[in-house]
């Protein structure tokens, strides 16, 4: 039996949704799988994977311009295989709180390429974060590090279970 290999792509603006899929791809390698993380940038092709996971930081409720792009670039091939969207941004515990469906961009790409899911995780904003909106918000008490680990990993075994059933 081969191992499965899995693309864990992520579009960032400033690095916390980068640091999601780094926790994604090392929680399905844990679980037995070739997982390889890149930007979603420097994905052409999709072939050489037997499934997909695909992120993308949010601001101002528009998906990453980079995951957006993959995933229209690899349409046709991340329709023949397995795919979950992810999503990350929201700067307060809301994530947690409730499911928050894709972004209305996000859902029509869920559509057009058919995955399988799509999760909403808590976004980062500290003060190594760069740019002037970032320091506004954390001027305005609106910060901090809304990534739960424990989510992103109960989420990625999820993922692993389905490939390795398969």
């Amino acid at each position: 039996m081969t191992t499965k290999r899995i693309l864990v792509a992520y579009g960032t603006k400033h690095g916390a949704t980068a640091g999601i899929a780094e926790q994604i791809g090392e929680t399905l390698r844990e679980d037995g799988l070739d997982a390889v993380v890149l930007p979603a940038a420097d994905v052409d092709d999709v072939r050489p994977y037997d499934g997909v996971v695909l992120g993308g930081s949010l601001y101002a409720g528009h998906w990453s311009g980079e995951a957006k792009r993959c995933a229209e670039r690899n349409a046709d091939s991340l329709r023949r295989r397995p795919v979950w969207f992810f999503s990350s941004g929201p700067l307060d515990s809301s994530a947690e709180e409730h499911d928050i469906p894709p972004v209305p961009a996000v859902a029509r790409q869920m559509q057009i390429v058919g995955a399988r899911e799509h999760m909403t995780f808590g976004g980062s904003i500290t003060a190594r974060t760069p740019g002037f909106l970032a320091k506004a918000l954390l001027h305005e008490g609106k910060g901090g590090d809304y990534r739960n680990p424990e989510r992103i990993r109960t989420w990625a075994h999820h993922i692993g279970a389905e490939l390795t059933a398969a």
